[in-house]
């Protein structure tokens, strides 16, 4: 994997980010604002870098106590498959409206609400209770779905508002893949150090920390909110969002399709997530199956994954189709891509001898995970694309709905159906995003949607 990514950033070295070019669109808005290209990227890095070291903030906490969540549980002696449940459940049943909560009062203040929410989350894994554990995995249901649309919508929002080229907007997601794959080897490393000292709750101890932090950075942000038109959210109420968020979603096939693929292929990724671990160990390879690395790879593949984006788009752009729908058809690949490293598991366990295939196995695994960390920057892309600003919070919390859902069924799958069986049907969802996308692909051009000053 070192060698992997040592050639990947040596291949990514020779090539040139869209934002350091001058497009068509940055020339005409550098004529329209008087500014040079030098200090309009100045400007950009430091936005960029602002969002940034949020993001991986929040996300070196959101793992650190992800990889020891299980751990914590299983001394506490508390039903873990219930906890778990409880947390998806409470996710499906905020995510229709808690969008439009975001859209109505603020992304930032959605992003402080957050930090808050996790704050008191982990404290209260200190308490070996059933019933506070409980109500933690209830908020953190809440949390997860703020986490996944409130930060995001506030980027998108605010790199427009402040007359950024939307191009440019694809080196912040990629970025953010790179980093997530980063911060979840570098939580591994921190939590494993905490626990050693503090015990099981001193990864939980360290996230609180770091959210504090997050908190304190995010005090820095302006406020942004899902407006169509400059200061409607004081006049509009939290119904009417709810209303025209869910509108939208059905008239436009294109908002509705992003929503699904998203659900599809995410629900294929969390229900991978519940079962590699139990996978290899079944499988009982010569030595046994050293966890820690292979969860320090597959991270590194995301990293991976992250990395391959921009110069992918580029190449897909000078090649096979045109700038615009560069994104939609490099979503195709990783999506197939996808669909074929979990047949792997699928065939292999069916019909052959679980020790013969487990170097393939683990290779599909490293795959999934690059499609993983290639996918999240092109889903990024293609959601600032298609989805509107104004309702960006509220879509993307629409589509928690079937997400959770999916995850929770692919849950259940797994205790009732044989590993084979399971990621044939993940390889299924990928297969499905992979057709929805396409059709998205060979549809006709978006508009691109913008916020509009007044």
């Amino acid at each position: 994997m070192t060698g992997a990514l040592s050639f990947t950033l040596l291949t990514n070295y020779f090539y040139t980010p869209d934002d350091e070019t001058e497009s068509a669109e940055e020339k005409k808005l550098l004529k329209s604002t008087h500014k040079t290209h030098e200090s309009l990227h100045t400007e950009f890095d430091t936005f960029r870098r602002s969002y940034l070291s949020v993001y991986l903030v929040i996300m070196l906490a959101d793992w650190m106590q992800g990889t020891h969540m299980y751990t914590l549980y299983l001394s506490y002696n508390v039903n873990i498959s219930a906890l778990f449940l409880t947390g998806f459940l409470s996710g499906a049943i905020f995510a229709p409206f808690l969008g439009s909560l975001v859209d109505k009062f603020g992304r930032k203040r959605a992003c402080i609400v957050y930090c808050i929410l996790e704050i008191i989350i982990n404290w209260l894994e200190h308490y070996n209770s059933f019933e506070v554990l409980l109500l933690g995995r209830v908020l953190g249901g809440v949390s997860t779905n703020l986490l996944f649309s409130a930060f995001e919508s506030w980027m998108a929002t605010e790199h427009r508002k402040r007359g950024f080229p939307d191009e440019w907007m694809a080196r912040t997601y990629s970025e953010c893949s790179i980093g997530n794959g980063a911060t979840a080897i570098l939580a591994g490393i921190f939590a494993q150090v905490l626990e050693d000292s503090l015990g099981h709750i001193g990864p939980f101890q360290g996230a609180i920390a770091l959210t504090v932090l997050a908190l304190v950075l995010i005090l820095r942000w302006e406020e942004n909110y899902g407006e169509p038109i400059k200061g409607r959210h004081e006049t509009s109420t939290l119904y009417s969002q709810f209303k025209e968020g869910w509108g939208l979603v059905a008239r436009d096939s294109r908002v509705l399709r992003i929503g699904l693929i998203q659900a599809l292929s995410e629900g294929g990724i969390y229900t991978f997530v519940f079962m590699w671990v139990p996978t290899l160990l079944s499988m009982n390879p010569p030595g046994g199956v050293p966890t820690g690395c292979v969860f320090a790879a597959l991270m590194m593949a995301i990293t991976i994954g992250g990395i391959v984006f921009q110069p992918l788009e580029h190449f897909v752009a000078t090649n096979i189709t045109s700038k615009e729908k560069a994104s939609e058809y490099s979503a195709v690949f990783a999506y197939i891509m996808a669909a074929m490293s979990m047949s792997v598991p699928a065939i292999c366990l069916c019909c052959t001898e679980a020790s013969v295939c487990f170097e393939k196995v683990l290779l599909s695994f490293v795959v999934i995970e690059f499609c993983v960390g290639l996918s999240s920057p092109i889903a990024g892309t293609l959601r600032s694309k298609y989805v509107p600003d104004a309702y960006q919070g509220a879509i993307m919390n629409i589509f928690r709905l079937p997400l959770n859902a999916v995850v929770v069924s692919g849950t259940y799958a797994t205790d009732v159906f044989d590993q084979y069986k399971v990621y044939g049907l993940v390889s299924g969802l990928f297969v499905a995003a992979a057709i929805l996308q396409a059709s998205l692909a060979m549809g006709g051009p978006s508009e691109k949607k913008q916020v509009k000053k007044d």
